[in-house]
């Protein structure tokens, strides 16, 4: 795929020294689509258009798109209570906790990294090790025991814990691993055949490693900083050209029917001034419906945004492999594409 990139955007990916890769497409046009720095720093390997990037919390949508299959089949619905779902006991849970709940972060439940009280996602690593963690029932000694953080249905809190617990969902009523049904029944089905939810201990090729730099010059990768794999609130991999593959496939019903489709995407949450959440996605509001929708994700030496406008059919997908970048990559061709102002 030939580079594209205009002056303005060079201009501003070596003022923050992006390192990651930029795409944005109208229907089947290309519009931008730029690499910049290494995917690996040691080798002197550089990022490029297929490579793997981490994406954090980007693909809880994955997870909302399993739940609203297993809807479509019949094998519960958003109404389910959790503890009708689930044959695990969460003793301090609220008994009236559903699937809708869980999907808009309005659960209550307490979480394993609460950002409210927690600064630094490393400090979970001190005294439960992070390659312990390589399947979702690995999490639950982080959060499952304790108290409700909120009455059920009040407050929006954003919380992972609650979509490890989808994650759970999509396993009991699945038969199947987690990342192995997301990978057969998204991956598979929307032709992201570069993506995956791969262990740090064993990476495929083309995969970024993710860094953390510090003040005085020196930088680590984060491979002790987060989980050895990924989950269901966060941590497949995938390269820009899947993500843009992901979002032609849902909005095309390619993943789930029009009315689940709808479903997902309604504003069932307000947050905050225009912005909504739907079922593991963000969206901003204006008189005439919905502008675009928002994914974003944020782990140490992972940063990530993708937005979808619906009116133009106009993806853009910024990944990057450092704890910054993508917000001032995708604010800036917003600007350019969309006309959008900054911020």
């Amino acid at each position: 795929m030939k580079e594209i990139i205009t002056e303005t955007m060079r201009s501003l990916k070596e003022s923050i020294g992006f390192s990651g890769t930029a795409l944005a497409r109208n229907k089947d046009e290309i519009l931008v689509n730029f690499s910049s720095g290494y995917a690996n720093r040691s080798e002197g390997i550089r990022n490029r258009a297929d490579t793997r990037f981490g994406i954090a919390s980007g693909c809880k949508l994955f997870t909302a798109v399993a739940i609203c299959q297993l809807v479509e089949k019949g094998q519960l619905s958003y109404d389910s209570r959790l503890q009708d779902c689930l044959p695990l006991e969460f003793k301090n849970f609220d008994r009236e906790i559903t699937i809708h709940h869980l999907l808009t972060h309005i659960s209550g439940i307490p979480d394993y990294f609460d950002e409210e009280t927690m600064d630094n996602f490393e400090d979970l690593w001190t005294h439960y090790p992070m390659y312990r963690v390589r399947r979702p029932q690995d999490f639950l000694p982080l959060f499952a025991d304790k108290k409700m953080k909120h009455e059920v249905g009040r407050v929006f809190h954003y919380n992972n814990g609650g979509y490890i617990v989808l994650g759970l969902v999509v396993e009991h009523l699945s038969g199947l691993a987690f990342s192995d049904y997301v990978e057969k029944f998204i991956f598979a089905r929307t032709g992201m055949m570069d993506s995956g939810y791969f262990e740090a201990d064993g990476l495929p090729e083309r995969t970024a490693a993710g860094y953390i730099d510090h003040e005085d010059g020196s930088w680590k990768t984060n491979v002790f900083s987060l989980p050895a794999k990924g989950g269901p609130d966060g941590g497949a991999y995938v390269t820009a050209p899947d993500m843009t593959r992901f979002w032609e496939s849902l909005m095309n019903f390619e993943l789930i029917n029009e009315e689940t489709t709808a479903a997902l995407l309604q504003p069932h949450v307000h947050i905050t001034n225009d912005i909504y959440y739907g079922y593991g996605l963000r969206m901003k509001l204006r008189q005439q419906g919905v502008e675009k929708y928002i994914l974003m994700g944020y782990d140490p030496g992972v940063n990530f945004r993708s937005v979808y406008y619906p009116e133009e059919a106009c993806s853009i997908v910024v990944c990057s492999n450092k704890s910054g970048g993508a917000f001032e990559i995708i604010s800036g061709i917003e600007q350019e594409c969309t006309g959008q102002k900054r911020g």
